[in-house]
């Protein structure tokens, strides 16, 4: 008894001190990365965005991937098409500034109506939704739940398909139950994660090299927080049980567009994510060379795609529609 009892002791005091560790480093993380936007609440959350580029010209949105938030977006991409566009970047519901109050909000139809909730309140009905990677999927659910409201598909690296299993620099992020999903993230998962951001990193953004200034320019830092790990896996398991029943629904897709990969994408496959949605409409490109994290590595090659999305005739695109 007295062996198990200090055992148990020692576990504890072992978690106390992550834990404490995890509140440093949270704070560090809001330090190095401020909240830039302003908040909105909608039903089940709240919207934090960043709104660039007079209101006046045609609204582009944009939704980030797995475990990212809208930085990744203003690192490099919002600046040029601002000149043009009104540019709404924002926070998927639970993520950065953003918030969602249960892990059933992350299903993608809760996500793609957070979202659009929050387009309702600025006011915005007809705009391009620019998604990368999970948030393509998001941008999928919106175009097909609100295409009166949706003007177009610019899709960056988005996932498209249902996957055989998690990726496996996501596979950590797979836990099933609410109370394990919590006791990690306010334990030992922020500090871990700061131990091996570099090697994460690296799996993502191959074969190009993270850039230097990620963790503060592109918000990376927000990801040493609790809540990031927990989003990030709630992400994980809604998408699983959410994303089967959208792709049964690509066939009703009428909103026009278009999908831009990375040729060496080691996350998402071009051919399988890319190449499968052209029967549905979209059209589909590719950039040699690059991988997953293209709105960040290749953003004049991004740019020039959305505006030919932008600018394309949806009539003609549905008279060439497969």
């Amino acid at each position: 008894m007295t062996v198990l009892l200090t055992i148990v002791g020692l576990l504890a005091a072992c978690l106390l001190i992550m834990a404490l560790w995890t509140r440093r480093l949270t704070r560090q993380g809001a330090h190095i990365v401020p909240q830039l936007g302003r908040i909105v609440p909608v039903d089940g959350g709240s919207i934090h965005y960043v709104e660039q580029g007079h209101p006046v010209n045609p609204t582009i949105v944009m939704i980030h991937g797995l475990s990212g938030q809208l930085q990744h977006f203003t690192y490099a991409l919002t600046e040029d098409l601002a000149k043009d566009f009104h540019v709404l970047a924002v926070d998927r519901p639970g993520c950065g500034y953003s918030t969602r109050d249960s892990a059933e909000l992350a299903a993608l139809p809760e996500q793609a109506r957070m979202i659009h909730e929050f387009l309702d309140i600025k006011g915005v009905q007809n705009a391009l939704l620019v998604g990368h990677s999970l948030g393509g999927a998001v941008a999928l659910a919106m175009a097909l739940d609100y295409p009166d409201k949706t003007r177009a598909l610019a899709l960056l690296a988005p996932l498209t398909q249902e996957m055989p299993q998690t990726p496996a620099v996501f596979k950590p992020l797979e836990i099933r139950t609410e109370w394990l999903r919590n006791l990690i993230g306010h334990t030992i998962a922020v500090p871990l994660a700061r131990k091996t951001a570099p090697l994460v990193l690296r799996d993502v953004f191959t074969p190009e090299p993270a850039p230097a200034d990620f963790l503060d320019r592109a918000g990376g830092a927000l990801g040493l927080r609790p809540s990031a790990f927990i989003t990030a896996s709630q992400d994980v398991i809604g998408v699983e049980t959410s994303l089967p029943a959208l792709c049964k629904r690509y066939k009703d897709l009428h909103v026009h567009g278009g999908i831009l990969f990375g040729a060496k994408d080691p996350i998402l496959s071009a051919s399988e994510h890319g190449t499968t949605m052209m029967q549905f409409g979209l059209s589909s490109e590719v950039l040699e060379d690059r991988g997953h994290m293209i709105l960040i590595t290749a953003p004049e090659a991004c740019s020039d795609f959305i505006r030919r999305i932008a600018s394309t005739d949806p009539a003609q695109t549905a008279e060439t529609k497969p």
